[in-house]
Parts: structure tokens; C-alpha cells; sequence
């Protein structure tokens, strides 16, 4: 194993499972940290004996859905006072309908998009998406991917190289899985609306 992964490896096992929740926290709020290098890491020590699957999966999960909220309590509370300087109340309005509509897919499949996951909490808070959807669509997009690196972790663990392939072809793969169900997603609301 390289240093750097030996380096996550223990840090993360230093950690624990508190560990995990507030790193995948800090992923989930606005602050730029990628969740591999703290689910794989975790999956792999799950792999030796030295974390438990399951609350591997649930810190990860939970800190994830914790700096979501994060996100969208900003955005709900001093959000829109900061939007309105920027651009007309009418924009809000629409962004307002959009997330009425389209919250939910929109929640989703952006918890499944590198770049997007971390931010897509702002809107719904400025939108005042519903909470309880709000925390089922956060939950089953970011599920998806947790379990999707701690798997890569648990199965690939010691292999950095097999890693950075599956992770790049499985993160090519959802973008464009989630493409094609905005696609279908849009399409089929049109037609309904016709």
C-alpha cells in the first residue's frame, strides 16, 4: 500500500465511526472533501475485521444526511436575503416552482453527481423543499454512493489502481444513468402536462 492510503487507512481507523460521520459531514456541507477518502478507506478496514459494515455504511450515511441539512438550513435561513440582492424576486419564484415540481428527482440524482452532491442542499433550502423529502431524497442519492465506495473499499481495499478505475467507470456510469433519468424524468412530466 502507498503511503497515502496507509496515511487514510489509519487516520480513518483512528477515527472510528465518529470519525467518519463528521469527515462525510464536512463532504456533505459546503466545505470541499471528497467522500473517497473517507468511505473507501472505511470499507477496507471494514474488509479487515476493524470496523463493523453496517456502521460503517450508517456514519457515513448520517454524517452525509447531517451536512446536507447543514447546507439546507443556511440556505433557508439566509438564503433568500442574500439571492435577493442578486437577482429579481421573480427568479426566486421560479426556482420556488421548479422545486415544488422537481425537487425531489432534482435532490437525488445531484447527491449522485461529483461537483453537485455538496451544493445541491442550497436550493432545496432556498426553495423550502419539503423536509421530509428533502431528507428521504438525500438519503437514498447519498446512500447509493456511500455504499458504492465503502463496497470499493471493502472488495478492492489494498488495490489503489483497480480503485481508481472502478471508481472513474462507476462515476461515468451514474452520470450518465442520472442524465438519461432527467431525460425520461422531464420528458414523461411534459407529456402528463400535455
Amino acid at each position: 500500500m502507498s503511503e497515502i492510503v496507509n496515511f487514510l487507512v489509519n487516520t480513518i481507523g483512528s477515527l472510528g465511526y465518529f470519525g467518519i460521520f463528521t469527515l462525510m459531514f464536512l463532504e456533505s456541507s459546503f466545505f470541499p472533501f471528497p467522500s473517497e477518502v473517507v468511505m473507501i478507506p472505511a470499507g477496507y478496514l471494514a474488509f479487515q475485521g476493524e470496523m463493523e459494515l453496517v456502521l460503517v455504511l450508517l456514519s457515513g450515511l448520517l454524517g452525509s444526511l447531517a451536512g446536507a441539512w447543514f447546507n439546507y438550513l443556511l440556505a433557508l435561513k439566509f438564503g433568500r436575503k442574500f439571492l435577493s440582492t442578486i437577482i429579481s424576486h421573480e427568479k426566486i419564484d421560479k426556482l420556488d416552482k421548479f422545486f415544488e415540481k422537481h425537487g425531489h428527482i432534482s435532490t437525488f440524482s445531484g447527491r449522485l453527481i461529483p461537483g453537485i452532491r455538496q451544493y445541491i442542499s442550497f436550493p432545496a433550502g432556498l426553495a423550502r423543499m419539503n423536509g421530509i423529502k428533502f431528507s428521504i431524497y438525500t438519503t437514498l442519492g447519498a446512500g447509493i454512493w456511500i455504499t458504492i465506495l465503502t463496497m470499493l473499499g471493502y472488495f478492492l481495499g489494498e488495490n489503489e489502481k483497480l480503485i481508481s478505475i472502478y471508481l472513474k467507470d462507476i462515476t461515468i456510469f451514474i452520470i450518465l444513468l442520472v442524465v438519461l433519468t432527467l431525460v425520461w424524468y422531464f420528458k414523461r412530466n411534459k407529456q402528463l402536462v400535455n
